[in-house]
């Protein structure tokens, strides 16, 4: 069986067309799927990476917390965007709403804004430091202490007083002061010679009287 060439060349068009139009699909699908968002938000810090996008053009992230304060400004990236450290968020007691917008610069459909809870860190709260009890002052009068005593007695209590140094044989002899063991002898032959001369004295005169 003999086919036409012109069946031929119908078949090989429409396979031609078939594999341009699957082409075209590819690459505009593909830079859909290039842009590669990823952030995780705990209860304490946000995480961002943005891969995979056009280099060609420039790309803005921002990551604020609603109604808040800005966590990270408006920044230009190129292909990729990482944080180099965690984006820390606020204290709070109650659960916070993270956006995260992201600016393509090769088209909008490229672009997001998201939005992400933030739980309540179960530490956040801080538990209250103990008052220390101030002691109460006393109102007895302190008591008194006794001394104790000594554990060993002086080794010297009391110490016996010197004896009284003897006079040295060869030392001089003491003037004299007047009185002496010889005294009361002479006074005794004073008084002796005394009444002998009184008796003499009254023999002589009753003799004379005797005469006359």
């Amino acid at each position: 069986m003999t086919i036409p060439r012109r069946s031929w060349r119908g078949a090989g068009a429409f396979a031609a067309a078939a594999v341009v139009g699957l082409a075209g699909g590819v690459i505009s699908a593909a830079p859909a799927a290039a842009h590669t968002p990823t952030w995780v938000v705990t209860c304490s810090d946000v995480s961002v990476d943005l891969t995979a996008y056009s280099s060609d053009v420039a790309n803005v992230v921002t990551v604020s917390v609603v109604g808040g304060k800005e966590l990270l400004p408006a920044t230009t990236f190129g292909r990729e965007f990482h944080t180099k450290t965690p984006l820390q968020l606020p204290a709070h007691d109650k659960e916070l709403t993270v956006r995260l917008v992201v600016k393509a610069g090769d088209g909008e459909k490229f672009s997001r804004d998201e939005t992400k809870q933030a739980p309540v860190c179960e530490d956040s709260t801080p538990s209250p430091t103990p008052t220390e009890a101030k002691p109460t002052p006393s109102t007895e009068p302190p008591a008194t202490q006794t001394p104790e005593p000594s554990a060993t007695p002086s080794e010297t209590a009391t110490e016996t007083a010197p004896a009284p140094a003897e006079p040295s044989p060869s030392a001089p002899d003491l003037a004299e002061t007047g009185s002496s063991s010889a005294t009361p002898v002479i006074g005794g032959a004073a008084i002796a010679v005394l009444l002998a001369g009184g008796g003499i004295l009254w023999s002589v005169r009753k003799r004379r009287s005797a005469q006359h």
